[in-house]
């Protein structure tokens, strides 16, 4: 069975205070709340990463994940962190390739497969994230796009390999948008991601990938979201960063 994962990613925001009151609250929620087998996870900030993860022992429904890892194992990169480092905090996961990633830092598919590699050569588990634009979609190239992005960025790995990460479908037009990609329109793309999976690896590989939907995803349309056959949770934004809306789209899975 799929593992069914709900990931926050808090981007650029929060002082190292409020985001420890802010994981402090989800903790005690998801402990006092969560029955079902899902798994939350909180990308935040670089500095807050170590003390989350302290603040989370004991509490194995939650993990904790960065937003970002260079490519290189050490060096002369000023302002970057290594999967090393990020290992070295106890967090699991790190999301990669994500569209403000690619869009604002020029992040290729090419150096995402670099990081992907790196990250998992760490055992830490790689969020990588995959989707199109406005633009793409509306000249309905973006399933064209999304198996780039797969085969470029990830599908040089091992069946092994690919078994241990996460795939996050984000359409870059509904994130931040308030713009919600339909349940139909979400599952259309999430079964084309299989079918690709399953045709460069097996139909087990794929059936055992861990998908997530990305975009604008919310706790009124959670629910119809995470029903759908190949969508195994969500990469949330905005909403993570209020332990009740956060707490209420993990609840859908209990």
């Amino acid at each position: 069975m799929r593992k069914k994962i709900v990931a926050g990613n808090w981007k650029m925001n929060l002082d190292y205070n409020e985001g420890l009151a802010l994981f402090s609250e989800i903790i005690n929620m998801v402990n006092d709340e969560i029955t079902g087998t899902q798994q939350a996870v909180i990308c935040s900030p670089f500095i807050h990463i170590h003390s989350l993860v302290q603040l989370a022992k004991g509490y194995h429904k939650v993990a904790v994940g960065a937003q970002n890892a260079h490519q290189a194992e050490s060096g002369a990169y000023t302002g970057e962190i290594s999967a090393k480092m990020i290992k070295s905090t106890g967090a699991a996961y790190v999301i990669l390739g994500h569209s403000e990633r690619r869009q604002y830092f020029g992040e290729t598919n090419a150096l995402l497969a670099q990081k992907t590699d790196t990250v998992l050569k760490h055992d830490l588990t790689p969020i990588f994230c995959i989707g199109e634009t406005l633009q793409e979609r509306e000249a309905e190239t973006h399933f064209d796009v999304i198996k780039t992005q797969l085969v470029e960025g990830i599908f040089h790995l091992s069946a092994e390999d690919f078994g241990k990460l996460v795939i996050a479908y984000e359409p870059v037009w509904a994130i931040g948008t308030g713009v919600t990609a339909t349940s139909a329109q979400a599952q259309e793309i999430h079964d084309f991601i299989r079918k690709e999976i399953a045709a460069k690896y097996n139909q087990a590989v794929a059936d055992a990938t861990t998908i997530l939907y990305g975009g604008s995803c919310n706790p009124k349309n959670a629910a119809e979201l995470f029903a759908q056959a190949d969508i195994d949770g969500g990469l949330i934004g905005g909403a993570s960063l209020k332990s009740r809306d956060f707490l209420d789209i993990v609840k859908t899975f209990n």
